[in-house]
C-alpha cells in the first residue's frame, strides 16, 4: 500500500542540517546534510512509522489533499 503524505524539509541552524517532517505522522522525523538527503531519510522514516502502526495496531492517519497554494 502507498501513501502520500505531505512533506515538509526546512534547513535548521540548530542542527545544521535540512530538517524533514510529516505533520499528519505524528513524531516522523529525519535530517540530512542536503534536501535530497533529508527527503531519502524521510521516505525511509514513512515506511518504518507505518510498518511500527502496522504492527502495533495503531490507527493510521489518511493523507490529507494538499491544496494548491499560489502566491
Amino acid at each position: 500500500m502507498s501513501h502520500q503524505y505531505e512533506i515538509q524539509i526546512q534547513w535548521s541552524d540548530e542542527d545544521h542540517a535540512f530538517v524533514a517532517r510529516v505533520p499528519e505522522l505524528p513524531g516522523c522525523m529525519a535530517h540530512g546534510s542536503t534536501r535530497a538527503t533529508a527527503q531519502e531519510n524521510i521516505e525511509q522514516a514513512i515506511a518504518l512509522w507505518l510498518e511500527t502502526a502496522a504492527e502495533y495496531g495503531d490507527p493510521v492517519p489518511e493523507p490529507q489533499e494538499v491544496s494548491a497554494r499560489t502566491g
